[in-house]
């Protein structure tokens, strides 16, 4: 789903914004077209929620109700398409520098300050010398792909985090945190509640490398360890 670009230099992975545009309209579309089957099924139950909202979409004749329903559907996946676009990761390797580039940010770690690379669940993750995590993103990139083009350029890659045995769960009043931290982790917790608070559970993880504490979540569960401890 991805497109690769090779020269001399290095290689440039992205994944294709057509493949990703063109799945959200399918997406949309199909789900246009059976909303109105939805709404029909709806109305043959003794009680329903919406009640209200299905019989005044299924009074709109055929075929205008499902070509209206599809166009909407096609829209609405258009939309959707743009927006994952903007939030699609593009990875550029070089023999010296490897650049990220997310969200219109772009961030570029030169080859010496990278430690290893490795996989966790859905995103890439890039450590520091010291274990710091430089980078954490949601890639949907190929993985056998990207780990060939990383390899193929001298970067380090693990199968799986190498500090993984270090992590311990947070709960409110953790003993071993810096100061500043518990609290961090607390309102870390309840953004991560709100799916509206994405950037405010990102920039509040930023906030706790900067105290030397490295998160992983899973689930809705935090853990953490301490930078350069085992």
């Amino acid at each position: 789903m991805e497109e690769a670009k090779k020269d001399r230099m290095g290689a440039e992975l992205a994944e294709s914004t057509w493949a990703i545009v063109l799945f959200c309209v399918g997406c949309g579309a199909a789900a246009g077209a059976l909303l109105p089957l939805l709404a029909r099924w709806l109305l043959m139950l003794p009680w329903a929620p919406l009640e209200g909202p299905a019989e005044l979409l299924t009074s709109i004749p055929e075929p205008a109700l499902t070509l209206g329903t599809v166009a909407v559907g096609v829209l609405a996946g258009l939309l959707l398409g743009f927006v994952a676009v903007h939030e699609s990761l593009s990875v550029s390797i070089s023999a010296t520098h490897l650049t990220l580039t997310i969200r219109e940010s772009t961030r570029e770690f030169a080859r010496e300050e990278i430690a290893v690379l490795f996989r966790d669940g859905k995103h890439l993750v890039v450590l520091a010398q010291d274990s710091t995590e430089l980078a954490r993103e949601h890639s949907g990139l190929s993985w056998p792909r990207l780990i060939a083009a990383l390899s193929a350029h001298g970067y380090p890659w693990a199968e799986e985090d190498p500090h993984r045995a270090d992590y311990r769960r947070w709960v409110p009043g953790t003993p071993g945190l810096p100061e500043g931290a518990d609290a961090l982790l607390r309102a870390r917790a309840r953004a991560r509640k709100d799916s509206d608070d994405a950037d405010d559970a990102r920039e509040l993880r930023g906030e706790l490398l900067r105290l030397g504490v490295v998160v992983r979540d899973e689930e809705q569960r935090q853990y953490w360890r301490l930078v350069g401890r085992a």
